[in-house]
């Protein structure tokens, strides 16, 4: 199983933005997908009971620890026949359930706000991550986001900068887009939603999902859409009214949702 745990300990991060839409990708393509909402605001949960019945189902699981005790085992609370595994981590995580997620966890994701606090926060949050929580020890592999992103804003440079020098993989730059805010709104991710008027978001979660089916990143540097991607793709545009649409002499749908042969024997 797959496990992949979103985490940032500052608030409004926008961890569930990330969880619920490679929620809904992984779904879409087939895997049997679990969302495990370890926030006792129970957002992702709530992304999940707006959920229409005829999409692929995502078991939910209500991982909120309770005060007087740490995080309990993981495995307990989804299917053994779950293939991929989100974790929508709360905010403030530490000591022994930082532990205990990462330790669990395959891949993480931390995601990042353009804004002074969040950078500073952000900087704490990942020496904690590898010095308390053990990702320096352990094969998990650890890559970083810039999310609620408006590139005209004076405050992304810092954090663009901010993100390299951690010298981490940097992988993409999700916007602060409203296409978000409507698919949290309808339950649903943007892999879900209408093609053409969510193109821009879609090329956004590229380079994640290339990253976690084992293509390398260099670190510090964000693919773009400029990335050469592998000649196997899977094409979603099934009506060729994108064909106007190339980047590089390459259809941008036809090179959309990237799957590697290695990701599909697992599906």
């Amino acid at each position: 199983m797959r496990t992949i745990l979103v985490i940032n300990s500052k608030g409004g991060a926008g961890k569930t933005t990330i969880s619920t839409n490679l929620a809904g990708y992984y779904a879409s393509q087939k895997s049997r997908t679990a969302i495990m909402d370890c926030d006792p605001q129970g957002s992702s949960l709530h992304w999940l009971k707006l959920r229409p019945s005829h999409l692929e189902s995502i078991h939910g699981a209500n991982a909120a620890p309770h005060k007087a005790s740490p995080l309990s085992s993981i495995k307990t609370w989804v299917p053994q026949n779950i293939e991929t595994l989100i974790i929508d981590a709360p905010a403030g995580v530490k000591g022994l359930m930082l532990q205990d997620l990462v330790r669990r966890s395959s891949h993480i994701l931390v995601p990042v706000a353009p804004s002074p606090i969040d950078i500073h926060a952000t900087a704490d949050f990942v020496k904690d991550l590898f010095l308390v929580g053990g990702a320096r020890n352990a094969k998990t592999k650890v890559a970083v986001i810039a999310n609620r992103v408006r590139t005209s804003s004076p405050g992304y440079e810092p954090l663009e900068r901010f993100l390299t020098a951690l010298k981490l993989p940097f992988l993409t730059k999700i916007s602060d887009s409203d296409n978000y805010i409507r698919a949290v709104e309808k339950g649903l991710g943007v892999f879900e939603m209408d093609e053409a008027s969510t193109l821009a978001e879609r090329l956004e979660f590229l380079p994640i999902f290339r990253w976690l089916d084992g293509h390398e990143v260099p670190v510090s540097q964000p693919i773009t859409q400029e990335t050469r991607l592998p000649e196997k793709v899977v094409s979603i545009d099934k009506s060729g009214k994108f064909s106007s649409m190339r980047t590089n002499g390459k259809s941008i749908i036809s090179s959309l949702l990237t799957t590697t042969t290695k990701f599909r024997d697992h599906l």
